[in-house]
């Protein structure tokens, strides 16, 4: 997902291999069992959480937001998507107070009692370079593994860390963009990120380290040779701690369980690690963008289909966890976006579990059953 910046000062913003549904019709469309999904199992063998993205830019949205992260999920994330100090960092010198801050304020907040996954993205929201810095520009260098980039990156993560203490941690958000983005800078990528994450590895031995992926552009890439760009993304995968996908199956026209599960049958066939979806939804409503010349449909229904296919592929497959992207529609937050990022920032606007109003929608109900197992 593409993250980004509103006014908010304080919060970091930017497809059954295992069961097939007896019930599941000719168009993809099923009717869950009359007991419930989920009541085939006796226990969830996985963990469920969201991310801290907030409803409204309000401090009593955000404290809300994790007030429900707390009683809804036994996992959460925190997203570290927007800017890296590279001069900072290089030149050793004071942190911006708009990054130390931030991070303080999650350092603050951190949920007691429940695992915690932090997200960090060292790729600017095109997914094309290098992220930028607090002054917009991107650091100088001939490749991402030169030597100051390397190190700057290593001493970002390392702070990050130490103040955070995550659980598990995605050291790289949707790598695998870089690779259709800007495909001469993926062999320095890699060299880069394995470096990184050598050393991090040796200072934090307990640590589980990924790089999410991107099932959409996996299952469906555009991209010409797509033999030659598996040959590339799936063995760098296997050769990660834990396997993290980032999925929203609306973006390639995905509408049915047939279509969800195709995607998770070709991600399953194709990887050998523990899968975890570190940030998913599907939309709720009909998305409209007129500035982006986009329309998608969307229903409650629809959703919650693609939750419960999710829910269960994680439980047959033994997934380590899924984090939903916003646990509520974002409107109130949305109003508050610079007008140039109103068009992107709806894409996601109505995937939430519960409605702009915090009325919650069949997926919620859903949610609750696998999450009180």
């Amino acid at each position: 997902m593409i993250r980004f910046v509103p006014i908010l000062i304080l919060i970091s913003v930017t497809f059954l291999s295992c069961k097939k549904d007896d019930d599941a019709s000719d168009d993809g469309t099923t009717t869950p069992p009359e007991d419930g999904f989920f009541s085939q199992y006796e226990s969830r063998n996985f963990s469920m959480g969201f991310t801290s993205w907030p409803y409204g830019p309000d401090a009593a949205d955000v404290s809300d937001t994790y007030s429900f992260l707390a009683s809804n999920g036994d996992i959460y994330t925190e997203h570290v998507d927007n800017s890296i100090p590279w001069e900072a960092w290089i030149n050793d010198q004071d942190l911006p107070t708009e990054f130390a801050n931030e991070i303080a304020f999650k350092k603050s907040n951190k949920i007691s009692g429940i695992d915690f996954l932090l997200s960090v993205s060292v790729l600017n929201i095109d997914r094309s370079d290098l992220a930028n810095d607090f002054d917009g520009q991107t650091p100088e260098y001939t490749s991402f593994n030169d030597p100051d980039i390397v190190e700057a990156y290593y001493k970002h993560i390392d702070y990050l860390v130490t103040e955070l203490d995550p659980t598990y941690l995605v050291i790289s958000i949707e790598a695998n963009e870089l690779l259709i983005n800007s495909p001469e800078k993926w062999e320095g990528y890699q060299l880069m990120i394995a470096d990184v994450t050598n050393q991090i590895s040796t200072k934090y031995p307990s640590l589980m380290i990924s790089e999410s992926m991107t099932l959409h552009n996996l299952y469906s890439p555009d991209i010409a040779d797509v033999d030659a760009y598996l040959d590339e993304v799936i063995p760098h995968m296997n050769n990660l701690d834990f396997v993290t996908i980032s999925f929203y199956p609306f973006f390639k026209q995905q509408h049915t369980i047939v279509e969800y599960q195709a995607a998770f049958d070709f991600l399953h066939s194709n990887v050998s690690k523990p899968i975890a979806f570190v940030e998913t939804a599907h939309l709720a409503e009909d998305l409209s963008v007129t500035g982006l010349d986009l329309f998608i449909t969307g229903n409650e229904t629809e959703q919650n289909e693609y939750l419960q296919t999710l829910l269960i592929n994680a439980q047959e497959q033994n997934y380590e966890f899924i984090i939903w992207w916003a646990h509520r529609d974002f409107d109130e937050l949305w109003e508050t976006f610079p007008d140039e990022v109103k068009d992107l920032g709806k894409l996601w606007r109505d995937t939430g579990l519960l409605d702009e109003d915090g009325e919650s929608r069949e997926a919620y109900d859903s949610w609750l059953e696998a999450f009180e197992k």
